[in-house]
């Protein structure tokens, strides 16, 4: 017996919230994108022996007690708080009345990619220095394990909002928060959910977990003296990605139930693709050819062709593979429509959030469609022969933007792409 079909729900945007040290909240985050603003800095004394000494840490004033209980506060890792306030600000920013929604018709998938290492560090280490057996284990907390672990933010927000609906934690590397999102979309358009929080948290900027990736050599070690210049997407001279953490979170509802309550619109999230290179641990495919298909498949779910896209938020590391791989992919997908696109990476300025860099993007390119300019990718200096499309480098451009994806890839070999479209009422909703 055949699977009964049944119509998608529209799905629109009604609450965007930013955590990061380009700002607290999606305006004064994406006003200081479009100003070219960098969030870039020398790291303190900690990384001073480090080959790479760059990073964007939250160093500007953020008090947790603005938007969750500082008691709980205090017994959850940053990843945690970070997430806490992002949802916080989507939530205000939706206008949702929490006392009258269906708390179980309400989800929250709000993802990370590392989880509360610092948590973990720091209990590690107070274990060591109680030395082994009963006096080392006295000084660990008891919140030790709900701290670390990557779903405990998404509960908790769940708890403070009433999410009764779908809610788990979203864990694939660099792409957890464009999963989370794309996930939150599905269950949307399905019934599952009217209302979603959807998106990406990461505080790794640790001493251990920096050593992970410099170790690898996964970072920028060229600009140590010219930390504003270490991030430089799609440039002949991108040497290595600048660590970076915070948070990204989306508002997601049904069109139905954001129109019955009078909900201001920002935009429609009307696709997703995810697949896997199935490639390499750590390199995307060179062809490009998962991050390719990934893409199509956000287009074909929204019904659209290559052509209608006009803008596309790019992963965008400033690693020499990923920037050409990524590249690859966009021409093999769109053809010579990829000459006509305007494609362009944040990180640049804001650095690489890990898990939560896709809640954070997708902030940025939803502001796009609503606001029709595009942020730029900055420090674009020497252009890469190999690298031939239009980055937007340097300064934000003025542009009618009516369709746009923000894609991302992970460690793993995990690609995500979601695509946001200009919202047009449905017939039922186009008078009032």
């Amino acid at each position: 017996m055949e699977a009964e079909s049944f119509p998608k729900r529209k799905v629109v945007v009604t609450g965007l919230g930013v955590v990061h040290q380009l700002g607290l909240g999606a305006d004064e985050f994406y006003d200081n994108l479009c100003a070219g603003a960098t969030g870039l800095q020398r790291l303190p004394k900690w990384a001073d022996e480090f080959p790479c000494k760059v990073g964007v840490p939250l160093t500007r004033e953020f008090k947790i007690k603005d938007y969750m209980d500082p008691k709980e506060a205090k017994r959850q890792a940053r990843y945690t708080q970070f997430a806490m306030a992002a949802a916080r600000m989507a939530v205000d920013d939706s206008k949702l009345d929490l006392e009258t929604v269906n708390k179980f018709k309400f989800g929250a998938l709000v993802g990370s990619g590392v989880g509360g290492v610092e948590f973990f560090e720091n209990n590690l280490r107070n274990f060591i220095a109680g030395g082994e057996g009963l006096s080392g284990w006295k000084k660990v907390s008891p919140f030790l394990i709900p701290g670390l672990i990557a779903d405990t933010a998404t509960g908790l927000i769940a708890i403070e909002f009433g999410c009764k609906g779908p809610n788990f934690g979203v864990v694939s590397a660099c792409a957890t928060g464009t999963h989370a999102i794309g996930t939150a979309l599905g269950f949307i358009q399905t019934g599952v959910a009217d209302v979603m929080l959807a998106g990406g948290s990461e505080a790794a900027l640790t001493s251990f977990c920096f050593t992970g990736f410099d170790v690898m050599t996964a970072m920028v070690r060229d600009f140590n003296d010219n930390p504003t210049k270490a991030s430089r997407p799609f440039d002949a001279k991108r040497a290595g990605f600048v660590m970076a953490e915070g948070a990204g979170v989306l508002m997601l509802e049904s069109e139905e139930h954001a129109k019955s309550r009078g909900a201001t619109i920002y935009c429609e999230l009307a696709g997703f693709g995810a697949s896997c290179d199935a490639h390499h641990i750590t390199a995307p495919h060179p062809e490009g050819e998962g991050l390719a298909t990934c893409m199509n498949a956000a287009l074909d779910m929204a019904g659209l062709k290559v052509t209608d896209v006009d803008y596309i938020n790019a992963h965008g590391t400033s690693t020499p593979y990923n920037d050409k791989f990524e590249t690859n992919a966009i021409k093999r997908l769109f053809g010579e429509h990829a000459y006509k696109l305007k494609v362009s990476s944040i990180k640049g300025q804001t650095g690489h959030s890990l898990g939560a860099a896709g809640g954070l993007e997708a902030v940025a390119t939803v502001k796009v469609i609503q606001k029709g300019v595009i942020p730029p990718s900055i420090n674009y200096e020497f252009p890469d022969p190999e690298l031939d499309l239009d980055y937007v480098p340097n300064k934000a451009v003025t542009a009618d933007v009516k369709v746009a994806v923000s894609d991302n890839l992970g460690f793993g070999g995990h690609n995500g792409a979601l695509l946001f479209k200009k919202y047009e009422p449905s017939p039922q909703y186009m008078f009032p």
